[in-house]
């Protein structure tokens, strides 16, 4: 692929990508990468939805609204609104808030659903929107993301926030998409996107890393708007000699931005979270559930755990003691002992009573993690020693991966635990249906207003 061609002979790609992307239609996917879509709307929103209850995103809310932010846009579960720009900032930062929203792991790691929804959700709401429509923005919008990452293979290594920088690309596309913009305007937002894009890994654990995913939201729409008006930027973002994948990455593979562009579509390849917390724990985790299945244990008969995972995994989540509920979200410590004492890793595993309760503490320092080289990144290998002898457990594939995902079903009662405390369970069940059938959809306002 190659329609663009730069003066010194090289290929556009981000402008070869811009053009493909604004001439997609709903009729060009696939049934599976349509059905892959309306998974990721599902799992986001209840993400988003139980997010709502923490007190994090009122912070924000209350400082939104110092500046007379103007109710146009519905604050998921807060009977609020806000401006849209704001809106979309502040359900981007609920559903990345419990880190329990979707991932991608081709070749990066990235929540690209909690930008790019949030802001798709609040544009639909000042034009309206067909669910069709809809769902062809957030799968472009998803694609962009991923891709401008796969360009910039050491971007993560670099110490940026995934979700946050290629985040911004994720929800410019998918609402220069939504909004119709051309070849020409579509290039533009991603320059606008790309000149903006931001978040340290340095900020894990902290109020910060969610907020990431909502400045992104926020940035897309504005990117997206300024380049429908006029607005330019440089055609080359992603591959020129300052582009992103030149500075923000150590290496680059600009070509990774066309290659096979439109034959499979990236969201097809899209992880969910059964635990509520970092990605790379899971394999761990699912190796501590199954151990505590296996037979009834003597907890203070325990003499270790010893565990070996895939090097990023400790390099991410090393924290042996957390502080907090947000920081026990990366730490591979804590994660074991909830896993094995609680027999699973949801909300309340990695609240702050959690993180301090004795028993979990004691159990964290009975814990080793080692490395090894030849586990991927959703293997792990899990031992526990006591006095009379060992258990052991291989984890191939963790649960929610491409290669053992979670059923429809998983994610509907992923849905409806979460967004049930905040809309109740009638509202909940319609929501889940409206989304399974959104595609005929008229307005996505609807499903809007059962959920705020």
């Amino acid at each position: 692929m190659g329609m663009h061609i730069k003066e010194d002979g090289s290929p556009a790609y981000t402008e070869d990508f811009a053009t493909h992307i604004s001439k997609v239609k709903f009729e060009d996917l696939s049934p599976a990468t349509i059905h892959a879509g309306k998974r990721g709307i599902l799992d986001w929103l209840g993400c988003a939805l139980i997010g709502s209850l923490d007190s994090t995103p009122d912070i924000l809310i209350e400082t939104l609204k110092e500046d007379g932010a103007e109710p146009q846009a519905i604050v998921l579960g807060k009977k609020s609104s806000l401006s849209y720009i704001n809106a979309a900032m502040v359900n981007g930062q609920m559903g990345h808030l419990l880190d329990f929203d979707d991932t991608h792991m081709g070749g990066v790691v990235l929540h690209a659903s909690s930008p790019t929804l949030s802001a798709l959700f609040s544009e639909s709401q000042r034009q309206a929107s067909s669910g069709k429509n809809f769902l062809v923005a957030y799968i472009c919008g998803f694609e962009a993301g991923v891709r401008v990452g796969q360009s910039s293979p050491a971007h993560h290594a670099g110490g940026w926030h995934l979700t946050g920088t290629l985040g911004h690309f994720s929800a410019a596309v998918a609402v220069a998409k939504l909004l119709g913009l051309n070849a020409s305007q579509m290039t533009h937002a991603m320059g606008i996107a790309g000149t903006q894009a931001s978040g340290m890994q340095q900020n894990r654990g902290t109020m910060c890393k969610s907020f990431h995913a909502g400045k992104a939201a926020a940035n897309g729409i504005l990117s997206a708007r300024l380049a429908m008006k006029g607005f330019n930027s440089s055609v080359e973002i992603v591959e020129g000699k300052r582009g992103f994948c030149r500075i923000y990455s150590a290496s680059s593979a600009p070509e990774r931005m066309t290659h096979e562009l439109g034959v499979d579509w990236e969201i097809a390849r899209n992880g969910f979270k059964p635990y509520a917390c970092g990605v790379v724990l899971h394999p761990a985790i699912d190796a501590l559930i199954a151990l505590r299945q296996l037979k009834q244990w003597d907890h203070d008969a325990i003499e270790s755990i010893e565990v070996k995972v895939n090097p990023l995994v400790v390099s991410i989540t090393g924290t042996l003691n957390p502080s907090s509920g947000l920081h026990s979200k990366f730490s591979i410590y804590h994660s074991i002992a909830v896993a094995f004492l609680d027999g699973k890793a949801g909300i309340e595993q990695y609240s702050d009573r959690r993180v301090l309760d004795p028993i979990v503490e004691k159990l964290r320092q009975k814990i080793t993690v080692a490395v090894d080289e030849s586990l991927q990144r959703d293997q792990a290998y899990a031992r526990i020693n006591t006095n009379a002898g060992s258990e052991e457990i291989y984890i191939e594939h963790a649960k929610g991966t491409v290669d053992h995902p979670m059923s429809d079903e998983d994610l509907i009662e992923k849905f409806l635990s979460n967004a049930t405390p905040v809309i109740g369970a009638q509202n909940a069940q319609q929501a889940q249906k409206m989304i399974w059938d959104i595609d005929r959809e008229q307005d996505m306002k609807k499903l809007l207003q059962l959920c705020r």
